[in-house]
């Protein structure tokens, strides 16, 4: 998979859980342990998205 088409991948993952997080606080019911968990895993995409950023490239 090439860098960009892998970061393209990530930031549509980190889109979706974005979507999901605007959901869940929509809904009282959604459970606020839920919502920090999708919270943490878009950072974590984030920061994989920045550290791919920052590497250099090899072309």
């Amino acid at each position: 998979m090439s860098l960009a088409s892998h970061l393209e991948e990530l930031q549509r993952k980190h889109s979706d859980i974005e979507r999901e997080i605007d959901d869940a606080l929509l809904h009282p019911s959604v459970d606020d342990l839920e919502i920090v968990c999708l919270k943490r895993r878009k950072l974590a995409i984030k920061d994989e998205m920045e550290k791919l950023k920052a590497r250099p490239s090899t072309h």
